[in-house]
């Protein structure tokens, strides 16, 4: 199993302007199928959804056609896949649902190695209902997010863990199915933040044990626009607030006016487009997407530990199992000069917290300027990671 780097380069029309691609954790470039199928979508005669003529039967097999998609890019259920237009609009979405049911002294448990994303929604609605908030903390030595604590953390009355699958900031990949076990164990769900690791692992939400699961497709070669996965009967007990003539049922319920037809055909494109990294992936798409997800990583970990080897300034551990993200510091120079500096060569990085809010205030370097993050793609090449370094061991 290999990836052809060339192959894969030449489907992403921006790769071409000679600018060296190190922040798809922010974002991905997008590639020219993805940019096609939208474009096509917005070509054609399309009307919201219906039955009684042809072009609002069209938007209907769009919708159908990206939840089958976004269950196989994760091992979900078609019907039970949302879209809105961020994780964090759909994290909120889904805390002020579940929080409805809540009562004064029920918990919730957030973890400091999150996105804020992750975070904050539960924070706010769980003042807003007199629930506690429950804080796991991450090894400050090692990066990792002990599993231990959760022993500790869950009690009868918790009502949802959050956290995440792969830290934006530093990589960690948490033991989400041992912290999910002592959820379920106890009654409670879990609320899994995808985002970060589903451009890098192959995902399969009942192994990670995973209630609900998001994850954004233009952090995998797709357009901005989100998805949140759990079973239909999982979504089936919950009301969210809703106009009174939107559709009642599970999963449009969940899903606030029409949504946009033309990049959901862009999210399609953009899971058959992982599906195909590796030339000898076999079998439908859930199969071709573990196989070529399975060889994107492997890829992956050989960029990362050729980073890893030049970095010698990182102002973050190395834990054992991580995506292919580092945050680093230049000494005597502010993470914002050390990313003008490298975006000055050309060199796209970025710097500050990227909304990994607690885990820089813990640190004690988000006052400072956070740091620098490099993140590579499968579509990154030895050849820009040593442009990197040698730009770093100027500075």
């Amino acid at each position: 199993m290999s990836i052809d780097v060339a192959r894969v380069r030449a489907a992403y029309p921006a790769l071409s302007e000679g600018f060296v691609h190190l922040d798809g954790a922010a974002g991905t470039q997008v590639a020219a199928p993805v940019t096609d199928a939208i474009a096509t979508a917005l070509r054609r005669a399309v009307s919201n959804r219906g039955s009684a003529f042809e072009a609002a039967r069209r938007s209907g097999e769009i919708v159908a056609a990206a939840r089958e998609a976004v269950a196989d890019l994760v091992g979900g259920t078609a019907g039970g896949v949302v879209f809105g237009p961020s994780a964090t609009a759909l994290t909120y979405t889904v805390a002020r649902t579940l929080a409805k049911t809540w009562r004064p002294g029920d918990e919730v448990v957030v973890s400091r190695l999150d996105h804020d994303a992750n975070v904050r929604p539960w924070v706010q609605v769980a003042e807003q209902h007199g629930v506690t908030v429950r804080w796991a903390e991450f090894d400050a030595a090692t990066g990792e997010l002990p599993v231990g604590q959760y022993a500790d953390l869950i009690g009868p009355r918790t009502k949802v863990v959050a956290v995440t699958a792969a830290s934006n900031a530093i990589g960690t990949i948490p033991a989400v199915r041992e912290i999910a076990d002592l959820a379920h164990a106890a009654g409670a769900q879990t609320y899994v933040d995808g985002v970060h690791a589903t451009p890098h692992l192959p995902v399969d939400v009942g192994t990670l044990g995973a209630d609900f699961y998001v994850t954004s497709a233009y952090k995998w070669s797709g357009p901005h626009i989100a998805a949140v996965v759990a079973d239909p009967a999982i979504w089936e007990p919950l009301q969210p607030d809703k106009l009174l003539p939107a559709p009642a049922g599970v999963p449009d319920r969940f899903e606030f006016g029409t949504l946009s037809f033309e990049l959901l055909a862009g999210v399609t494109a953009a899971v058959d487009l992982l599906a195909g990294l590796d030339d000898e992936a076999t079998g439908d798409r859930r199969s071709r997407l573990l196989t070529s997800m399975t060889t994107a990583a492997a890829y992956e970990k050989g960029l990362l530990e050729r980073l890893l080897k030049g970095l010698d300034a990182t102002v973050c551990p190395a834990p054992d199992e991580r995506c292919p993200t580092v945050s680093f510091r230049v000494e005597g120079q502010s993470p914002a000069a050390t990313a003008t500096a490298l975006g000055d060569q050309g060199i796209c990085v970025f710097d500050g917290d990227y909304y990994a809010y607690e885990y820089f205030t813990a640190t004690g370097l988000r006052d400072s300027g956070g740091a620098v993050r490099a993140s590579i793609y499968h579509y990154n090449t030895e050849e820009e990671v040593d442009r990197l370094l040698q730009a770093v061991k100027k500075l």
